[in-house]
């Protein structure tokens, strides 16, 4: 496979053609924020916090990293002013719908968010889509979706479904980045959050 040069940050770059941005970066070193992003599943670009800032040819414009592929000559920011004024939107918003969630906390504190803006009743769910993709990439068994449109998505087990496969599987709870899926059975459990030990019964 061909290699792609590239510059991140200032930084020479070299990636085999195919991989993204995301990629690309993880592999030189450089650390760009994500929380959709999983290396068993195929880029999702749920969250939008590993957007980023690209010039090629003097136009320049923000993209989803984790789904961006590399380019010959491609210029990438991670920390410019749009970026940084993006991720900052992006996380008072997730804040909003997940307090006290310890990587958004994290994240907040890095890029200077100590409140949200935004008023809405916290679900502690934020929409990334990994345990809905881990179902249906890894486990092809299609027991969870998404559900609503807007602000009335959410996540959804399918009944039909569920209550054959996931009674012994769980292994959907590993990837949730907030914890709103308990990341062992029965245990990890989100603040006012109840899992009971078998849902489906």
């Amino acid at each position: 496979m061909s290699e792609v040069n590239l510059v991140i940050n200032g930084c020479d770059v070299t990636a085999e053609e195919g991989v993204t941005i995301l990629e690309a970066a993880r592999a030189a070193g450089i650390d760009i924020p994500t929380l959709c992003s999983h290396e068993d599943l195929a880029p999702f670009g749920a969250c939008r916090l590993c957007t980023v800032e690209i010039a090629k040819e003097g136009r320049s414009r923000l993209v989803a990293s984790c789904v961006y592929p590399v380019e010959e000559g491609l210029d990438v920011q991670t920390e410019s002013e749009p970026v940084v004024k993006g991720r900052k939107l992006i996380l008072e918003m997730l804040l909003a719908r997940s307090p006290g969630v310890q990587v958004l906390r994290d994240y907040g504190r890095r890029y200077g968010v100590d409140v949200t803006k935004f008023s809405v009743d916290p679900s502690f769910c934020i929409l990334c889509g990994l345990c809905v993709n881990y179902c249906a990439e890894v486990k092809g068994k299609h027991a969870i979706g998404f559900t609503g449109r807007g602000v009335e998505r959410h996540v959804m087990f399918l009944p039909e479904v569920a209550s054959e496969e996931c009674t012994h599987c769980w292994e959907c709870f590993s990837v949730c980045p907030t914890g709103v899926l308990p990341s062992n059975y029965g245990l990890a459990r989100v603040p006012h959050f109840t899992w009971p030990e078998n849902p489906f019964e």
